[in-house]
């Protein structure tokens, strides 16, 4: 197991506090969580490998550090990231105060209530825990709403489980703003995660974000880098969010890397400070595959960035009606 001596917890901006309880349901959360998706091992995804000890090494150098979320999701590689997750935890408990957070998900397009009481007793088996604190309603974009919201459907299901104390909050969790809208204005839901939709170069869920805030929900940021692109510039990817970017999108994370590289600010230092910075934004998820990155993310967390920089970047953005959920 790696030691988390050397790594302390960052300076955020304003004074705000890394520690947060959030919502109404006061989830205890922290500023920074991890993004347990690349603990799978996904390569058709992520394009490439990540070993089992790996992973587990990870995830056990993360309930020692300052870092108290760890979220992840039972459709993640058939359950492969919730096994790894419950690895560690059995090697050395969960950290006083970490959130353990996983996802129902749908089987061969079945999303009943039956299926989603399947999919949370898998996730207790895989991760080795009784009670599971929060679960959010994973990718509902591609279902019917009427469907899930129905009677005997996946919403009231959770909700049951909910009464029964077999889970604690319900969230709600996709990565397409205009749907995702639809269940958080059922009021039923403690939480709300979006990926890919509040980053440097598309805000299509910022209402959404102040929506879900108003309504005391905790609010998860995730994929904030876009998928890679925005996190290894360089690497010469053409893909945002994991499907072809635009030109004009392309251009401009050329160019805010190049304004970046002016300032001496990494562009991933300056896409993980964006999201910080977000007033609705309770907690940032950042995926991670390597130990290592753990105390490098932390670092790049409080790294000063002068505000001449966030204002060249705020003019390099692309107009609104690139943005992904602009685009269908």
């Amino acid at each position: 197991m790696s030691t988390t001596d050397d790594i302390h917890v960052p300076a955020l901006k304003d004074n705000r506090p890394w520690k947060r309880s959030a919502g109404s349901s006061e989830l205890p959360l922290t500023a920074v969580g991890l993004g347990g998706a690349p603990l799978a091992s996904m390569p058709a995804v992520l394009g490439y490998e990540v070993p089992s000890d790996r992973a587990v090494d990870l995830v056990e150098r993360v309930l020692t550090s300052p870092v108290g979320v760890i979220d992840t999701s039972n459709g993640y590689n058939d359950g492969e990231s919730e096994r790894r997750i419950g690895r560690a935890l059995a090697n050395i408990g969960p950290a006083s105060g970490t959130l353990v957070v996983t996802k129902v998900d749908a089987e061969r397009r079945d999303y009943s209530g039956d299926r989603v009481r399947a999919s949370v007793r898998e996730s207790q088996e895989r991760l080795g825990m009784d009670h599971l604190p929060l679960v959010h309603l994973h990718d509902p974009e591609f279902h019917d709403f009427d469907d899930l919201s129905g009677p005997g459907g996946a919403v009231r299901t959770l909700l049951q489980l909910k009464e029964e104390g077999v889970i604690g909050a319900i969230g709600v969790a996709g990565g397409h703003a205009p749907t995702i809208s639809r269940y958080v204005e059922l009021g039923v839901f403690d939480a709300l995660l979006v990926h890919n939709r509040l980053t440097l170069v598309d805000r299509s869920a910022e209402r959404l974000f102040e929506r879900a805030a108003s309504r005391g929900m905790a609010v998860f940021n995730a994929g904030i880098y876009g998928g890679g692109i925005l996190a290894s510039p360089e690497a010469g990817r053409s893909t945002y969010a994991y499907r072809p970017a635009s030109p004009a999108v392309l251009e401009a994370i050329a160019s805010m890397h190049a304004a970046c590289i002016r300032h001496g600010i990494p562009l991933a230092t300056a896409a993980l400070q964006a999201s910080l910075r977000e007033p609705t934004v309770d907690c940032t998820l950042v995926g991670m595959s390597r130990p290592e990155r753990l105390e490098a993310t932390l670092r790049a967390a409080s790294e000063p960035i002068p505000e001449s920089l966030w204002h060249e970047l705020d003019e390099l953005r692309p107009s609104p009606e690139l943005w992904i959920d602009a685009q269908g």
